[in-house]
């Protein structure tokens, strides 16, 4: 006989499914599991909330490529975590939920009145690819590989798993069961894609006048950023990307049409005679897919190349749909290409599109020069904290006007170095994320732009931060509001005397907060305060914030907050 615990089962079989971090709150009921992690190569990180749990899990997962865990205890707990993971599922990370149920003799179902009963499998059915309660010991292995096939197959998304609590301490004969590695479980590479199609493609982009390759999340999951370039270099293409996918073309590539830059960005694209979409599913920010956005699809030939069959067509029909993994179709499709036509070395009509960005810049100076007098302007504070850390540091942001600035004027010039919650616009993910990002790139700079309404959803995490060391800098405009409903507020005709519902007191100071908790904390009134600020952030070596009290007049009125608009009324 080999007797292990389930909670040693239910390791191991995580491990084998190639997870090695774990992020929640510890239960009593938990000791069977969280004991033997180090001894597996799994780090379990403690956090303050589960919610923001899962947003760790999620910086993780982006960064490191390969799923994640997050830890809930039961009843309110797991509710917590099931919040987190529905950030998850619309960012499509695919992190395991992991919660325990009170003793199953009176909770499975509710006896009626049982503590800490809550139907934790069908809250997260909504929110997840996967939700099952594990209610026999010897199928811990066979679900977690189904949660983690679910989680990682086709578009990436959460799964959760709930196992009564008195399961974890209970003995079973580990020789009767089956663990393998993740490449016995599922497929972990769809390779390129049909060969007829691919060909059928490269005639396509091949024979194009304006060709324009349009790059999502799937192609920064794939690793496939140099073929995009590749590709785009070969063919005189423009190129642009997805809000999520920012950095998987460089921003300051010459054909490269950034997303603050619509006009010229939409012109582009809707005068392209052909057009490449990879690991985009053409949501709401990408237009939908369709004019004016994009071209008309009955003049406009479209190529999709998705790991998910039901992302392909979603939006927009398109004339070549190819299933593959993102980074084998594009090499493939280079190859065909190259085979078929010479590199080009000019895109047409690109000066006519760079006049439309020549403008669109002039605009937006105007935005970073602003001031009523008081306070920092924030577009400043953005690129003045983009220019301090250098390329290969990751960026996240996280709120509302403050998200508008740091995509304006925080250029992206690597691939996997930007973090924003972009389908959910899920305010408090900048600090959890940032931690997640850190934990798997430890060697890299990590710094969150936020807002000090997002900061607040999980400041008490500078403390997870600081023990679990991951010295992350956190830049929080402050202007004492939660800055997009003032500025909604201003845009639908309700000045200053209408704001008190939005303001916050004008006492807090983050900084201290910081400083209490053990990290460095600063202040900084003036902009030329923040390098200094920063520098000593950076050789404090612990979590840093630094409150920076910007103008909150120009803050109210902040660049792209049209477009945004604009852009969801498509």
């Amino acid at each position: 006989m080999s007797e292990i615990t389930v909670g040693e089962l239910l390791m191991q079989s995580l491990r084998a499914e190639g997870i090695d971090l774990i992020v929640g709150i510890i239960d009593g009921a938990h000791i069977p599991f969280v004991v033997h992690a180090e001894r597996y190569g799994v780090r379990y990180v403690n956090a303050h909330h589960e919610e923001a749990a899962v947003h760790i899990a999620e910086g993780y997962t982006r960064i490191a490529h390969r799923p994640a865990a997050a830890l809930g205890n039961p009843g309110p707990g797991g509710a917590n975590l099931i919040a987190g993971l529905s950030s998850a599922y619309g960012e499509g990370h695919p992190v395991i939920g992991l919660s325990c149920t009170r003793r199953s003799a009176v909770n499975n179902p509710d006896r009626g009145g049982a503590w800490q009963a809550t139907n934790l499998v069908a809250m997260a059915q909504p929110v997840t690819k996967y939700s099952a309660l594990i209610s026999r010991p010897e199928r811990v292995p066979e679900m977690v590989r189904a949660a983690v096939r679910a989680a990682t197959t086709g578009r990436p998304g959460p799964a959760f798993l709930a196992i009564p609590d008195e399961m974890l301490a209970q003995k079973i004969d580990a020789a009767k069961l089956r663990l393998t590695p993740a490449a016995n479980n599922r497929v972990l590479n769809l390779g390129a894609g049909d060969p007829a199609l691919i060909q059928r493609a490269a005639e396509l982009l091949a024979a194009a006048q304006r060709p324009f390759i349009y790059a999502g999340k799937g192609v920064l999951w794939a690793g496939g950023s140099q073929e995009v370039v590749a590709l785009g270099d070969h063919l005189a293409a423009g190129m642009g990307s997805s809000l999520g996918a920012r950095g998987v073309v460089p921003e300051d590539h010459p054909h490269y049409f950034h997303i603050f830059d619509m006009q010229a960005s939409m012109m582009a694209r809707n005068e392209a005679d052909v057009v490449l979409v990879a690991g985009a599913r053409l949501g709401e920010y990408d237009g939908w897919g369709m004019p004016p956005a994009w071209g008309d699809p009955a003049r406009q030939k479209t190529i999709q190349i998705d790991v998910d069959p039901l992302s392909i067509g979603l939006n927009r029909p398109v004339d070549v749909a190819i299933v593959a993994d993102a980074k084998a179709a594009l090499r493939a499709l280079l190859a065909a290409v190259q085979e078929k036509a010479p590199a080009r070395e000019n895109m047409p009509n690109l000066a006519r599109y760079r006049e439309l960005s020549a403008a669109t810049l002039q605009g937006g100076m105007a935005y970073v020069t602003a001031s009523s007098g008081s306070g920092v302007n924030p577009g400043q504070m953005v690129m003045l904290v983009n220019q301090f850390f250098s390329q290969d540091a990751v960026t996240v942001l996280d709120g509302g006007n403050t998200v508008l600035w740091g995509v304006a004027f925080n250029p992206i010039l690597q691939p996997d170095s930007f973090l924003y919650s972009v389908q959910m616009g899920y305010l408090g993910t900048g600090l959890p994320m940032a931690i997640g990002a850190k934990l798997a790139a430890p060697d890299r700079p990590v710094y969150c732009i936020t807002g000090d309404g997002a900061l607040g959803f999980h400041v008490m995490e500078l403390e997870t931060a600081l023990r679990a060391g991951t010295p992350v800098v956190v830049v929080v405009a402050v202007d004492d509001a939660w800055g997009m409903e003032k500025t909604a507020y201003n845009f639908a005709g309700f000045g200053p005397e209408h704001h008190a519902a939005v303001e916050f007191a004008p006492s807090v100071r983050y900084d201290l907060m910081a400083q209490a908790m053990g990290c460095f904390g600063v202040k900084v009134g003036a902009i030329e305060e923040l390098a200094p600020a920063l520098q000593a952030a950076l050789q404090s070596g612990k979590p840093a914030v630094i409150h920076v009290a910007v103008d909150a007049v120009v803050n109210a009125d902040p660049i792209g907050f049209k477009e945004f608009r604009y852009a969801r009324t498509l």
